[in-house]
């Protein structure tokens, strides 16, 4: 048992953790957004009213689902394709540090963010918390990323990095990753990119102690992305010692009944906000903490962890001793530094 406590931590991010990092805009006042109204955002609401399209929805998913399927519309699906890029491209990450950067900084290399987002935000997070630490997680792109990008070149398995990057292995400069564009019936499999990062994620799934799903609605047009992420889990029954850490501002009731395939007993715990999650509260040793708590009755004091508006340099002093002792201390092995302070004594 003692082994679930150096298994990782995933971490699943769909449109809410992108609001959540920037929710009164990026650095010049841009909001990301979730899929509803985006048309508007998007400025093509008038365009798309006067289709006639059967669906009366103003989510983009049920909009471009239709549009897709009609060969008259593909100018129009191309133009809101490309708007869409053009969108998310230009969002820029604040310079004060963002949920984004509490999170990198938050896990360790042992654990995964695998993220549905198109934004760059998380990426450009990622390049200045690497220069706090290198110990980061792992990131994976489940439906692309408009900064990430994938060598060209045929490699024995797919090489990708930040689209500015060159291929470590060949030279060439990394090409754009294709989006994938929200239809009922996606097929995950078919870009070997893609497929890449996918299988990834179920890897870690399969082998984690903790998942925190953030700001992830598990909408329907992702049926095939629930049935993956089932598929690595498995049945909950089976993982009656693992934990499950919601973090939404949707209401508890309706999350519940969203990831109840998930949920085993009273092993998960639901949140409005990061920093009341099991990642801003114990950083760095979040299953650590949560394993000494549930299996060795170790209580935890929840007060010792990030806390919201600090500096980088705020961030950079509080995970110091915390980088050092993971430089010093096997995995296995690392001290839990949230416990409830008379157990120091």
């Amino acid at each position: 048992m003692d082994q679930l406590r150096s298994k990782p931590h995933v971490v699943i991010l769909g449109a809410g953790a992108s609001i959540a990092a920037i929710p009164n805009g990026d650095k010049n006042g841009r909001k990301t957004s979730v899929m509803k109204g985006f048309i508007k955002k998007l400025g093509m609401e008038d365009t798309i009213k006067d289709l006639n399209l059967t669906t009366t929805s103003d989510n983009l998913e049920d909009i471009y689902s239709e549009l897709i399927t009609i060969k008259k519309f593909e100018d129009i699906t191309k133009d809101l394709e490309k708007r869409i890029y053009e969108y998310f491209s230009s969002l820029e990450i604040p310079d004060e540090p963002t949920v984004y950067d509490y999170l990198l900084l938050s896990l360790t290399e042992k654990d995964l963010i695998a993220t549905f987002n198109w934004d760059p935000l998380l990426l450009q997070a990622y390049q200045r918390v690497h220069e706090i630490t290198d110990n980061l997680p792992k990131i994976a792109f489940l439906h692309g990323n408009v900064a990430y990008g994938n060598c060209k070149n045929k490699h024995e398995k797919p090489i990708g990095g930040f689209i500015y990057n060159a291929c470590p292995d060949c030279g060439e400069f990394f090409q754009p990753s294709k989006l994938l564009y929200p239809i009922v019936n996606k097929d995950y499999m078919r870009d070997r990119n893609l497929k890449a990062n996918w299988i990834l994620t179920q890897q870690y799934i399969n082998n984690a102690f903790m998942i925190t799903i953030f700001g992830y609605s598990a909408p329907k047009t992702d049926k095939a992305a629930m049935d993956l992420l089932q598929k690595a889990w498995g049945k909950n029954s089976d993982r009656s010692l693992e934990e499950i850490n919601i973090i939404d501002i949707t209401k508890v009731r309706i999350l519940k009944n969203a990831w109840d395939k998930f949920l085993y007993f009273d092993h998960f715990n639901i949140v409005n906000n990061f920093f009341d999650s099991y990642l801003g509260s114990f950083p760095r040793r979040s299953c650590e903490t949560v394993f000494d708590t549930l299996f060795k009755n170790q209580p935890r004091d929840n007060s010792r962890g990030f806390k919201k508006n600090w500096s980088f340099n705020k961030l950079k002093k509080f995970v110091a001793p915390l980088i050092l002792e993971e430089e010093k201390y096997d995995r296995e092995n690392l001290p839990n530094p949230y416990k409830e302070k008379w157990q120091d004594q």
